[in-house]
């Protein structure tokens, strides 16, 4: 028997990084972000010895232990071992489990679509299809979240663990206490058509780790950096437009929206933005791109950019041109979260 998953990756619209704590927590966050059709999986199989076997064929990593009830991090895949321990003591009473997990994620680590958290979510699935474990949609992000952001001490949000268990196009409310509650939007099918036809995402061929620039980040709050909260507050107030914007097909405010979380984005923390990710913004704007914004936390990793369906290979040559390094990406929004199946 083989158990597969797969989890979509995101794109955030707007009101990225008032996820994170203690923002969050003292002000209350709001996102709106969207899956696309770039996944991350899992495939567990279940093993007779008494064996562990990790691997990961996209970063070409492998690791294999005996199986125990904890396994100790040796960095080695330790976001594996991660998921594993919990799954183990929280779910099969501390004993072990003999099973092959392999994964795979369709873009480069470092993306800025959230694919650590995206892969945590998948595997987590996976053991949840194993075992049978009742795990809906917000039980499996929130444990997905306790996983890689208390127990593995992993920096980040909550957004994509949210993303990845419940698809779509969706509206992200982040309160005190852990507090989340989804919305799910309902989006014209002219405007999320629109929405792909125009959009280009490209990765700049710089992964990058987003830890210090979210500590910044966090910083920032604790320390009452003027500048910063400001910023924030305005990237949450953005939110809520870019909600209203995508149900009312106003793409004109839109853009504006976008080119204004750009701009608050980058006083958040002095890594969002640095020379080449400007320059490929300045690129794409004098080659006809409406607007533009980093994904994810920032420093590198995807750019997101709308542009005119018709201008788009002029842009994309633009970009080339400047910086050859870099890769354009077409994609569609998916409508739905996390899939797992079982293989006879």
């Amino acid at each position: 028997m083989l158990i597969r998953s797969r989890a979509p990756l995101r794109l955030g619209l707007a009101g990225g990084g008032t996820d994170v704590s203690p923002y969050c927590d003292e002000f209350g966050g709001a996102i709106v972000n969207a899956t696309i059709d770039y996944y991350a999986y899992a495939a567990i199989e279940p093993l007779a010895g008494n064996v562990v076997e990790f691997l990961s064929a996209d970063l070409g990593q492998g690791a294999s232990y005996p199986a125990a009830s904890t396994l100790v991090n040796d960095g080695r895949l330790d976001l594996f071992k991660a998921v594993y321990n919990h799954v183990v003591r929280r779910y099969n009473h501390g004993k072990p489990l003999s099973l092959r997990i392999s994964t795979r994620v369709d873009v480069p680590a470092g993306s800025g679509l959230g694919s650590s958290s995206t892969l945590t979510v998948a595997m987590l699935a996976a053991y949840a299809e194993w075992l049978n474990l009742p795990l809906g949609e917000y039980e499996l992000a929130h444990t997905a979240y306790v996983i890689e952001r208390v127990e593995a001490g992993l920096e980040g949000g909550k957004q994509d663990q949210y993303a990845a268990a419940f698809g779509g196009f969706n509206f992200m409310e982040f309160g005190g206490n852990g507090q989340v509650l989804v919305n799910p939007l309902r989006i014209k099918d002219w405007v999320i058509s629109e929405l792909e036809a125009s959009l280009l995402l490209y990765f700049t061929g710089k992964s990058r780790t987003s830890a210090d620039i979210i500590q910044e980040q966090s910083r920032n709050v604790r320390d009452r950096n003027s500048v910063a909260l400001d910023a924030m507050h305005a990237i949450k107030d953005e939110a809520f437009r870019m909600k209203e914007c995508l149900l009312r097909g106003d793409f004109q405010s839109l853009q504006q929206v976008l080119r204004s979380s750009w701009e608050s984005k980058k006083r958040m923390a002095s890594q969002i933005t640095n020379e080449k990710i400007e320059s490929l913004y300045a690129c794409a704007l004098q080659a006809g791109a409406h607007c533009a914004k980093i994904s994810g936390a920032g420093g590198g990793g995807f750019m997101m950019f709308l542009v005119d369906p018709i201008q788009k290979d002029k842009v994309t040559a633009a970009l080339h041109q400047k910086h050859p390094g870099g890769t354009a990406y077409a994609c569609h929004f998916t409508p739905g979260g996390v899939q797992v199946w079982r293989v006879p």
